[in-house]
C-alpha cells in the first residue's frame, strides 16, 4: 500500500503527471478511505490543470481526516484550487478555516487575501498581505518599518 502511493508521489515530484494520476486513482478506488490517496489523487489532478477533478478528492481528504502537514496542505490546495476555478467564497471559507486551524502559517494569509481580492475586498486583502509580509519578511527596511506597516495595514483609506 505505502509502496504504491510512494511511487505515485515520486512519478508526480519528476514530472510524470499523468502517469502518477492514473495510479492514485486505481489504488483509490482500492482504498476510497484512504484519506492520504485522496490527498495525492487531488494534488495530481491540480499539477495537470484539472483543477475541476481535483476538488472532490481534495473534499474527500479533508473529510476522512488528514494528518495536521497534509491536513495544511490539502486546505491550502482546496482554497488556492477554488479561488483559481471561480469559486471566490468557497476559497474564502477553506481558508478562513485553514487560519484558524493554523494561526501561525503565513501562508493561508496570502491565499486568503488573493480569494479577498477577486471578491472586491481590497482593504481586508491588503490588510492581511501588509501584516504578512511585516511579520515574515527579512528585509532590513521591512523589519524598521514593522510597527508603521502594522499600523497603516488596516487604515489605507484614512488621511490625517
Amino acid at each position: 500500500m505505502c509502496e504504491t502511493i510512494e511511487i505515485a508521489v515520486r512519478l508526480r515530484e519528476d514530472g510524470e503527471l499523468e502517469k502518477a494520476r492514473t495510479l492514485l486513482l486505481a489504488f483509490g478506488e482500492q482504498q476510497p478511505e484512504n484519506a492520504y490517496v485522496q490527498y495525492q489523487t487531488a494534488w495530481a489532478h491540480d499539477a495537470l490543470g484539472l483543477e475541476w477533478e481535483a476538488v472532490p478528492f481534495y473534499e474527500r481528504a479533508i473529510q476522512l481526516g488528514l494528518d495536521s502537514e497534509d491536513l495544511a496542505g490539502a486546505m491550502l490546495g482546496l482554497g488556492s484550487t477554488y479561488r483559481v476555478i471561480g469559486q471566490y467564497i468557497q476559497s474564502k471559507q477553506i481558508l478562513e478555516r485553514a487560519i484558524l486551524t493554523f494561526p501561525e502559517r503565513q501562508e493561508f494569509k496570502v491565499f486568503l487575501a488573493m480569494a479577498l481580492h477577486n471578491l472586491g475586498e481590497h482593504a481586508e486583502a491588503m490588510n492581511l498581505l501588509l501584516k504578512s509580509l511585516a511579520d515574515t519578511s527579512s528585509d532590513v527596511g521591512i523589519r524598521r518599518y514593522e510597527k508603521a506597516i502594522h499600523f497603516y495595514a488596516d487604515k489605507l483609506e484614512q488621511t490625517w
